[in-house]
């Protein structure tokens, strides 16, 4: 997607709009541009990237907290209670503190998406198949047979010998 040099995404501050409540399995930490919407004046047109942290560990990759989280430019964080274990470097099955930033193209006319697009043209591919089969006879019809005589030469004598060959030919 390209966009002029102004609508470039640009990178917020740290986000942090929901806090995991470690006595209820059924909570957690709800960074998602939708909760952050609700909160905040914060308005994104489109998220190019996103970037997830622990707010105690903040210099931690998430991954090697071994915590079950989900971080994407679609939604934003989403970290369950309930899907979280005791671990080495977290001692409670508890979500921990989330915090999310965000590089957004910045909410400019310019920078939107129009409703009015170019046209492209698409190639298309047709598939032809093509499939022949071989008639079969029907019982009402009559196979069709040919019939060669070979006429052996003629001698001296005034017998002929004759002799019928009869093959039987396939229609076609």
């Amino acid at each position: 997607c390209f966009f002029p040099p102004d609508c470039e995404c640009v990178w917020t501050d740290w986000i942090d709009v929901s806090y995991p409540n470690s006595s209820d399995s059924n909570s957690g930490d709800y960074e998602t541009f939708e909760n952050i919407q609700k909160n905040s004046s914060w308005v994104c047109a489109k998220a190019e990237q996103i970037s997830c942290r622990a707010e105690k560990f903040p210099q931690t990759p998430i991954a090697d907290l071994q915590q079950k989280v989900e971080c994407n430019v679609n939604t934003g964080l989403i970290c369950n209670n309930r899907d979280q274990l005791r671990g080495p470097v977290i001692q409670m099955p508890v979500c921990l503190n989330y915090q999310i930033r965000v590089c957004c193209v910045p909410s400019k006319p310019e920078c939107l998406p129009t409703a009015t697009t170019t046209p492209s043209v698409t190639p298309t591919t047709t598939t032809q198949t093509i499939s022949t089969t071989a008639p079969t006879p029907t019982p009402s019809e009559t196979p069709s047979s040919t019939t060669m005589t070979t006429m052996a030469p003629s001698s001296t004598t005034s017998s002929t010998a004759s002799h019928t060959t009869t093959v039987p030919s396939t229609p076609t």
